[in-house]
């Protein structure tokens, strides 16, 4: 059956800073791995004079409406921010945003991460930054429960503990930095995918990043629990299929769901990979007009799936200024002040914040009309 054309969709303003995409081309297999042992070197050479950060000198006692408040302290802070993984676009573009704030501010900022899609090498990297002393580390888990109880160690040694992207065990951290609130991300999923369809009584995949990223789980979850009630006839041929980060993987996985399942209808890919490599597949088989691929994917690199129909909606929010969030967070906390709802802040815009959770605002949707608007 042929899909409704899409007519129109909401468009969030973003504001840039500056960055400059870092995409890259769709392409048949994964993105180039970095060096492992450059990564590792990124961790070794903190400076090992940098002062150790007592948490408990450093508590919230400021809650104050001082707008866009960061500015230098008198410590020479040391801020870490790693991605579940180095080398992607959506992390790439993570990483613009978190130097530019530490230039900004003028604090130092590393931005190290795995080169693939693994808890261990994050606990090994983190164990590390906890000898080097650093004052604050902000981490994407790939896996909440495996970080914990290194996460818990760094901060008994008095290094600040954030979560971005992605939330770690709320027991260890003093700020969740989040891209947008859940249940409205959740929702948005599933009203794209009936829409585009254009009806709401038939089959749909998903293929997911990582089984254990919580932030993922998170959406399917309370997308799955939205459907049951504002689309009881749709139906999920299997259960969420892993493409553990990587376009390559998707592309593999959504061609045998293609195979397996010959009245499939949809496919929703949450990461950034996972939509591009679903994409990927429907465009091999000329499926274009009969299946529906909606995710989180960046602008840039969704364009040539978008051109061709490929891919029919791209929903995202800009990763660098998740990252310039993070970092300006972490400076806040350090600096003894309160991150408080309604803030404005430079670069970000206006957040939420709700105990723990910082909520950067609302997503943007892009189809081929307004791909080319974004720079990322």
């Amino acid at each position: 059956m042929k899909r409704l054309k899409l007519l129109a969709l909401p468009l969030v303003a973003i504001m840039m800073f500056g960055l400059t995409a870092c995409g890259q081309a769709a392409q048949d297999g994964p993105p180039p791995e970095a060096d492992q042992a450059a990564v590792a070197d990124q961790v070794d050479d903190v400076d090992d004079d940098v002062i150790e950060n007592d948490v408990e000198d450093s508590a919230i006692v400021d809650d104050g409406n001082d707008d866009n408040a960061a500015v230098n302290g008198d410590r020479d802070w040391t801020i870490v921010v790693m991605p579940k993984l180095i080398g992607i676009p959506y992390f790439n573009a993570s990483e613009v945003g978190a130097l530019q704030a530490g230039e900004d501010f003028g604090v130092n900022v590393l931005y190290v991460g795995p080169t693939d899609a693994d808890a261990t090498e994050q606990v090994r990297m983190i164990e590390d930054l906890i000898q080097q002393g650093v004052d604050a580390i902000a981490v994407a888990p790939n896996d909440s429960d495996a970080l914990t109880p290194v996460l818990r160690r760094a901060s008994e040694a008095g290094i600040l503990i954030l979560d971005w992207d992605t939330p770690a065990d709320p027991s260890v951290v003093h700020y969740s930095i989040q891209q947008i609130d859940n249940q409205e991300y959740a929702e948005l999923y599933f009203d794209k995918m009936v829409e585009l369809v254009g009806y709401d009584d038939f089959e749909f995949a998903i293929i997911t990043g990582g089984l254990n990223a919580a932030n993922l789980n998170i959406w399917i979850d309370l997308g799955l629990e939205y459907a049951a009630t504002a689309y009881p006839n749709l139906t999920l041929v299997t259960d969420r299929v892993a493409s553990d980060e990587s376009q390559q993987i998707a592309y593999e996985r959504a061609l045998e769901l293609l195979t397996a399942h010959p009245n499939l209808r949809a496919i929703l890919g949450y990461s950034t990979p996972a939509p591009l490599g679903a994409a990927m597949a429907v465009q091999e088989r000329g499926l274009q007009d009969e299946i529906v691929v909606v995710g989180s994917t960046t602008p840039q690199d969704s364009i040539p799936f978008l051109e061709d129909g490929s891919l029919d909606v791209g929903l995202l929010w800009d990763p660098a200024k998740l990252g310039y969030l993070t970092v300006f967070a972490a400076i806040e906390a350090l600096e003894g002040r309160a991150l408080y709802d309604g803030q404005d802040v430079p670069n970000v815009g206006v957040i939420s914040v709700d105990g723990q959770a910082v909520v950067m605002g609302p997503p943007s949707l892009w189809t081929i009309d307004n791909a080319r608007d974004f720079d990322f």
